[in-house]
């Protein structure tokens, strides 16, 4: 693509209709990816601490990017009623970063309404829908927002990001109200009641009668709450996932999450002049923590070439941890930082079939383009590991399915493999049985009994894989490194001592030069995967 002849027109410091971006060189578009610009700036620091109280092992990263153009355009009308946790309701729109509202979490089998903190709120402007609920109430949200219904999570329409067949609200559809989830010890003594009085005495009134376009576009509010949820007049409604980092550049954090992808021209010179400082102790650096650096940008940007030369000549041992085969292209530049410092490649790979990885794992790449990235990085003579993750119960987990998986990944060459059950917390917990309601009903009644305590499957099934997994990782080969069921790690839960080193596999983090303190720090990698 010519994208020297794609520059928006503009001031080096604001582009008109757009907040300021401090260190911006160009905006460019281009018909590869319609509708998302990508605004090229000077970074002044790439090299960021995890926070203290992250449980990934490891303390520093650096994200070349920030944005995503794969983002979901959620978002209610700003006149929304939310509720708060002294039982007020207050417009949406007036909502601020640091309020206590109402959301729902899982205590055991039954969802409860518990006070959450508000951790971001934005507004955009989209096309709209009306949803007519039978006791009159109307929800005016954006096509990709969802609604707890009592079949799951839905969304007003099908359309968009998640493809055609996603669950989407239907007229008989019964929405979930928080009257039907309050609980009582949630309430403080004297307070308001937490949720709202029951509708009027209408049979099915939460019933959805209508899912009406809107003419036009209009301004759409959404939040971001610590339980992933909040009520929205009266209905449990899903939020939008965190933003806020795209604020850390001035933008915000609606619609140009979506649409404005910021890309760091200058990080490999900055980490640079990072790694020189004197104050650098050379701990490891993680990579694929937040946005994967081998996203589709990077094929025209080429970062990370730069970014590895710079981690290998300062001494700096790192990891990268991607589904991009992109990757693949970096293995020169790789194979010479290993000469300079201990490095980990790790690759996240769940089952074989492709027909099911088509249904589960959109968008990303083939099963066998995974197995030939791990082959090309081995073969490069560099150290590799593979998360098989997650292992859905029922569909992937038999002793036949593993070992064919578990088979393939040792004849790439893997140094090791941890295998780690399917988490289910809410919000992905309802997608999940709305797919499986679709595709395997059969399965609702099992995985209801796995996951009745959580997130988390059942301390009984993970024992059970670990069992039928550890010869397998053993006729294999694949022994190296820790082999995570999918219980709570760092929380004293273990299954036959087979955590190992924290349910990292050989190959996917740098080898034990790395101080003890960054290698032994407790781990919960799925959101990595």
């Amino acid at each position: 693509m010519r994208w020297d002849e794609q520059k928006v027109a503009g001031g080096p410091e604001q582009l008109p209709g757009m907040p300021a971006l401090k260190g911006l060189l160009r905006s460019v578009r281009t018909p590869e990816f319609a509708g998302i610009t990508f605004h090229e700036v000077r970074a002044r620091s790439v090299l960021n601490r995890v926070p203290g109280s992250s449980p990934m092992p490891f303390a520093w990263t650096v994200n070349p990017y920030r944005g995503c153009s794969h983002a979901c355009t959620y978002c209610l009308g700003p006149d929304t009623p939310v509720l708060m946790v002294d039982g007020t309701s207050v417009r949406i729109a007036d909502v601020r970063v640091g309020d206590l509202v109402v959301g729902t979490e899982y205590r055991g089998e039954v969802r409860s309404l518990v006070p959450t903190p508000v951790h971001a709120a934005w507004s955009t402007t989209r096309a709209a829908w009306r949803v007519r609920l039978a006791d009159g109430t109307a929800l005016v949200a954006g096509a990709e927002h969802r609604f707890l219904t009592t079949e799951g999570w839905a969304h007003v329409r099908p359309e968009g990001c998640a493809g055609d067949d996603r669950p989407a609200l239907r007229v008989g559809d019964v929405l979930v109200g928080a009257e039907s989830l309050a609980d009582e010890a949630f309430r403080r003594p004297g307070s308001p009641p937490v949720a709202p009085a029951p509708p009027a005495d209408v049979p099915g009134a939460r019933v959805v009668v209508a899912v009406e376009p809107l003419p036009g576009e209009r301004t759409l509010v959404d939040l971001t709450t610590g339980t992933g949820d909040f009520v929205a007049d009266g209905v449990v409604s899903h939020n939008c996932f965190a933003r806020n980092t795209h604020t850390y550049l001035d933008l915000d954090a609606g619609d140009d999450f979506d649409r404005q992808v910021v890309v760091k021209l200058n990080a490999p010179e900055v980490l640079r002049r990072e790694l020189r400082s004197p104050r650098w102790s050379r701990e490891h650096v993680a990579m694929g923590t937040n946005t994967d650096p081998y996203q589709r940008a990077e094929g025209r940007y080429a970062l990370m070439p730069g970014i590895i030369r710079a981690l290998g000549e300062s001494g700096t041992p790192f990891s990268i941890l991607t589904k991009g085969t992109l990757l693949a292209r970096d293995l020169p530049e790789l194979t010479a930082a290993a000469r300079d410092v201990p490095i980990g490649v790790g690759v996240s790979l769940a089952l074989l079939d492709a027909e099911l990885h088509r249904r589960v794992e959109p968008g990303t790449p083939t099963p066998r383009a995974r197995l030939d990235l791990v082959r090309r990085i081995r073969d490069a003579g560099l150290p590799c590991g593979v998360f098989v993750a997650p292992v859905l119960p029922g569909l992937t987990d038999t002793d036949e399915a593993l070992d064919a998986l578990l088979g393939e990944i040792a004849a790439a060459g893997a140094g090791g493999a941890s295998v780690l059950a399917l988490h289910l917390r809410p919000g992905t917990r309802e997608w999940f049985h709305g797919w499986l309601s679709r595709e395997h009903p059969e399965l609702l009644e099992r995985y209801a009994a796995l996951y009745r305590r959580g997130a988390y499957v059942d301390a009984a099934y993970r024992r059970d894989l670990a069992a039928r997994v550890t010869p397998l990782l053993e006729r294999h080969g694949l022994t190296g490194g820790g082999h995570a069921m999918g219980g709570r790690q760092g929380h004293g839960e273990r299954v036959d001592g087979l955590e190992g080193k924290g349910g990292w596999p050989d190959g996917a983090m740098p080898p034990p030069s790395v101080p003890d303190a960054v290698v032994t720090a407790p781990p919960e990698q799925l959101s990595l995967l």
